[in-house]
């Protein structure tokens, strides 16, 4: 790039601030950045009132890439359907920046396949990414409560699957998963037709699957070698991404980018705020910086800087680097010395 990119750092709450602040640093040991900084979510309705507002929507539009905590904690818990959430922050700047497409890589490291659930031969060789719509689906759809029943609309469109399933199909190798619940959901139905027509009419090269949700989550445990590219829904690719994660031994590890046709994505880590470890310097920066390593790549176009960063992870988890969740005692700060040293 010919001028420094624009970074908005979105620290968010409980353990993003503590989690970004090294990633800024490995940021800047990378390249020459400029931050601008903005509360988000829970800090931001403390501050303001509103999880997200307009002024830093405004700023992430103008910003070359987004790099986003975490956001939510107890303090802003409510089941009152008038009082503002921190996650209401984080739908409102996906569809602000129209970042339809999160990508969510799998890839266990070797030297981590002792913290995993899973048996080392049942994990050995995974590498696979999931492909989650992002924009549509039931958190986006109608809601309404009365004092006796609530209900939730889950809608979408042709346009809205045509283009998820065109990046699922341009992301594979050679296999795309496509899970649905078309036993049952309408939306499921017209969701398999429409990957269907897309398949044979611009991706014959790449097999394709159709695979109900609760069996895909079955075989993502069961046979996880098996998957190439998992393309899926909005709520469906929540779940199942994050159940992928035991597949690393920690949801601490998993990285993901937002990404739309057009303007900045958003990176940021899979793991949600972690309250009850937040303050106590114990929060696994790692999928903070792999966050980051996407943003270099998917973002900005920097892939050796990108390298560089997943190559100094690797070299500090295969050098015995363990934070707590990792079965380790690593502190936040040792973790991300031990990184930042192998840079």
């Amino acid at each position: 790039m010919t001028r420094a990119a624009h970074i908005v750092i979105l620290p968010g709450d409980g353990i993003g601030p503590e989690i970004m602040a090294p990633t800024v640093e490995l940021l800047r040991r990378l390249g020459s950045f400029e931050f601008e900084e903005h509360r988000f979510g829970g800090a931001s309705i403390d501050a303001h009132g509103v999880p997200l507002t307009d002024e830093v929507l405004a700023a992430a539009r103008r910003a070359d890439a987004v790099l986003l905590g975490a956001v939510g904690g107890p303090r802003w818990e409510s089941t009152d359907p008038g009082r503002p959430r921190p996650e209401q922050g984080l739908l409102g700047l996906r569809k602000g920046l129209q970042l339809y497409a999160n990508l969510r890589p799998v890839k266990p490291f070797p030297a981590l396949y002792g913290a995993s659930p899973l048996r080392p031969e049942l994990i050995d060789g995974t590498d696979l990414l999931v492909v989650r719509e992002l924009t549509g689906g039931i958190y986006f759809g109608a809601k309404q409560r009365t004092a006796d029943r609530a209900s939730d609309v889950c809608e979408y469109t042709v346009a809205e699957i045509e283009r998820i399933a065109r990046t699922a199909f341009r992301s594979a190798r050679s296999r795309v998963s496509s899970v649905d619940k078309a036993n049952v959901l309408e939306t499921s139905r017209l969701w398999r037709e429409v990957v269907r027509r897309v398949h044979s009419q611009e991706f014959p090269q790449v097999e394709v699957e159709h695979v109900l949700v609760d069996n895909a989550a079955m075989q993502l445990l069961a046979a996880p070698r098996h998957f190439d590219v998992i393309l899926t829904e909005n709520m469906f690719g929540d779940i199942l991404s994050d159940e992928a994660a035991m597949i690393t031994g920690s949801i601490g590890m998993l990285p993901s980018a937002s990404l739309g046709a057009d303007g900045p994505g958003v990176f940021e880590p899979v793991h949600g705020s972690a309250p009850d470890i937040a303050g106590r310097g114990i929060a696994n920066p790692l999928a903070m910086f792999l966050s980051a390593a996407m943003m270099l790549e998917h973002g900005l176009g920097l892939a050796s800087e990108a390298a560089a960063v997943e190559s100094a992870v690797h070299r500090a988890l295969d050098a015995g680097l363990r934070t707590p969740d990792l079965g380790g005692d690593a502190s936040t700060s040792g973790a991300s010395r031990v990184v930042l040293d192998n840079l």
